[in-house]
């Protein structure tokens, strides 16, 4: 069984790091057999230059980056002896949310998004590997949110479509989307994930994050 370190290597070649790994539980939607779950998400800086320079994405067919993620991890996922498990393609959906929040380094935000111990706001995942053999959990640790005096990310959305007592606001989020102050959003990437102080530290650039805004607001 190859340590977290080793399959960090492997995911690193691709541009891909080691979010987080939890155990599997019951109603995982996984074979019996299955110990662990290794979740796969972007290495920032780079990670964009890196897969859009790779075949899926001057083939011509659509969801290039669906596809290049079952590509590559699926190939990871057999090398290791695993099973890949996409967030996309279903339903059913495999709960990718709880998966990330048992690994104990993602947490519900203060607006109610998933924050993460190294990408903040801008946190996103490629794939998971689920492995036969179990691996020690990580350490516990507070939601990085709790150490966030300033909390931008309460007031940073335009619209106040998020940090709403009743939840996400989507109409007003996407009307905004639709005005011409809107494209800064449309172009840069959600100004409450921008606000948040670990999704500055993490390195997305506003290309990867443009073609992001497209899908969710074409």
């Amino acid at each position: 069984m190859p340590a977290l370190d080793a399959i960090a290597e492997r995911a690193a070649a691709h541009r891909l790091m080691v979010m987080g790994h939890c155990a599997v539980e019951p109603g995982d939607g996984l074979p019996e057999g299955f110990a662990t779950l290794v979740l796969l998400g972007p290495a920032e800086p780079g990670f964009w230059p890196h897969v859009t320079a790779e075949p899926e994405f001057s083939d011509g067919h659509a969801d290039p980056l669906d596809r290049w993620s079952r590509r590559v991890i699926g190939r990871l996922a057999c090398a290791l002896g695993g099973k890949a498990r996409f967030p996309f393609g279903g339903p059913p959906h495999a709960p990718f949310l709880p998966w990330a929040q048992r690994s104990g380094r993602a947490w519900s935000s203060p607006v109610g998004m998933l924050v993460h111990d190294v990408a903040g706001l801008m946190v996103s995942y490629r794939g998971a590997i689920a492995l036969r053999d179990a691996l020690p959990p990580a350490p516990p640790k507070p939601s990085p949110c709790k150490s966030c005096a300033e909390k931008p990310c309460l007031n940073a959305c335009p619209v106040g479509a998020l940090g709403r007592a009743d939840g996400y606001d989507t109409a007003a989020c996407h009307g905004f989307l639709d005005t011409r102050t809107g494209m800064d959003c449309m172009n840069a990437g959600c100004a409450v994930r921008r606000a948040c102080p670990l999704s500055q530290s993490y390195g997305r650039i506003s290309a990867q994050s443009s073609y992001h805004m497209s899908l969710f607001h074409p």
